[in-house]
């Protein structure tokens, strides 16, 4: 049965101008770069250069007044929830589509893959033609840390049945032995334990090698679990025997292949701090790291095509129509993304003074005890933006100081209280914490219960199970774990 009702709903939406800034407000300076890059060569109506002013009279029906001023409620939506492809044009639509969730790659350029590496030195070898398809089918299925995590049956089973090959486990085995004997030693180990045999099978044959191979074989989950005493007496050997033998185990690379990847992982590590803040005679000095942003402006050949088409609209046909359109809507997606850059420079500034403010003394010296507590709330509640909009600024941000190169993250820190009420940074109690851990004798290592009593003595009231929060926070493992011998 149809019948009408009428039905009032409040709705938020997001303009393309509010989208285009969240998602500038999370890119670092260097991914920047690269996006204002990409839209100069996508967009002809945008040109580098220092705009001028009145090069591009805005018509009656594109109205920019409120772009500069965007509030917070409205940038933080949720896009899913509050986005209506109704109100937005079609240029619009297409690039929030196809590049709504395009991230610009970063270039750069990386050597000789692992796999490439391990074909070229099999190739090398004079194997037959099964056995060189069987070796390049399980160097396809080596890792990128050079393990080889499947099952040999699995193997011969898509050799069989994929490839139309037949093969045997035990020539799968021969070929696996063939590419174990290849470079990086201990690629295409199947475990950690096997991984660390090729090693030490393949090193000097020395006293300590030989025990250290036992220890593998014979103790090997005795060894991982740090169980010194059960090893000693198991193999009757003295502890400076065995601590030698410890010491080739831990001399070895749990993870051959993971050189291949540190040309890339070198790369893509590399900081380019966002912010610049200098000390100097007490003053502090904050600039952004506008070096590889250049300045953008409208294209004056597009502005005065636009203003040629609009000042003869009485000659217009559907061709000149359609063309006006098209003209008004690349100088609108310039505009917009001028306003979006500039705009998104302008709260960066902002939140970093905030920042800057509130963690003077370390600025100042570089001491990481003079850190205050500090969350997101306190950055927002000061620079007036919502917590969404800090989040995302210090979200991959970095800034450099006279003491180093920090992430904004690093400035945030939960509070705690001493025994004197005093609230303090819990930065400064794992930075105690660290201490007493590096301080500690390794052969009995300090208990989390330990710490605790440690740090309460030191005035620090906290509990048991927070010890071992910032313990796992500062990735170290459990006392049993530290214990050496």
């Amino acid at each position: 049965m149809l019948k009408q009702q009428l039905q009032q709903k409040l709705q938020q939406k997001l303009s393309p101008q509010q989208i285009q800034l969240i998602r500038l407000l999370e890119l670092p300076a260097i991914e920047l770069e690269e996006r204002i890059k990409h839209e100069l060569e996508e967009n002809p109506a945008l040109e580098e250069g220092r705009e001028i002013q009145d090069d591009f009279e805005k018509s009656d029906d594109t109205d920019f007044s409120d772009e500069g001023s965007v509030s917070e409620s409205e940038t933080d939506l949720t896009l899913g929830d509050y986005l209506s492809e109704e109100d937005i044009p079609d240029y619009k639509l297409q690039e929030i589509r196809g590049k709504a969730e395009q991230k610009e790659d970063i270039p750069f350029s990386v050597s000789q893959s692992l796999n490439e590496f391990l074909l070229q030195q099999i190739g090398l070898r004079e194997l037959p033609e099964t056995e060189m398809k069987i070796a390049e089918y399980i160097i396809g299925n080596i890792d990128d840390d050079g393990y080889l995590r499947r099952d040999l049956e699995a193997i011969a089973d898509d050799l069989i049945f994929q490839a139309g090959q037949e093969v045997t486990i035990d020539q799968v085995k021969g070929v696996l032995l063939v590419i174990q004997d290849l470079e990086p030693i201990g690629v295409a180990a199947r475990n950690l334990q096997e991984c660390l045999l090729i090693q030490l099978e393949k090193g000097n044959k020395n006293n300590d090698c030989q025990l250290a191979i036992r220890v593998l074989k014979e103790y090997f989950d005795e060894f991982t679990r740090k169980h010194y005493d059960k090893i000693v007496k198991g193999l009757q050997v003295d502890e400076e025997s065995l601590k030698k033998a410890i010491h080739e185990i831990t001399s070895l690379n749990p993870k051959p292949g993971a050189a291949w990847g540190d040309s890339m992982d070198t790369v893509l590590s590399q900081v380019i701090p966002d912010f610049l803040v200098e000390a100097s005679n007490g003053e502090l000095t904050l600039s952004m790291n506008n070096r590889g942003i250049p300045e953008m402006r409208i294209n004056k050949d597009y502005a005065a095509m636009f203003q040629d088409y609009t000042g003869n609209k009485a000659n217009q046909t559907s061709d000149m129509r359609d063309a006006v359109q098209f003209v008004k809507q690349k100088l609108d997606s310039a505009q917009w993304f001028i306003d979006a850059v500039r705009q998104r420079q302008e709260t960066l500034t902002r939140t970093m003074e905030t920042i800057i403010m509130l963690q003077t003394e370390f600025f100042l010296t570089g001491d990481e005890g003079t850190l205050r507590p500090m969350i997101l709330k306190d950055v927002a509640e000061r620079c007036g933006y919502d917590i969404s909009t800090i989040s995302r600024v210090s979200n991959s941000k970095y800034v450099q100081t006279n003491f180093g190169i920090y992430p904004l993250k690093y400035f945030f820190s939960e509070s705690t209280q001493t025994d004197t009420g005093e609230e303090i940074s819990t930065r400064e109690v794992k930075k105690i914490l660290k201490e007493c851990i590096e301080g500690e004798d390794k052969r009995k290592p300090l208990t989390d219960e330990e710490l605790t009593k440690i740090l309460t003595e030191k005035g620090y009231l906290i509990a048991r199970r927070t010890v071992a929060k910032y313990r796992e926070q500062l990735g170290l493992p459990v006392a049993r774990l530290r214990k050496e011998i």
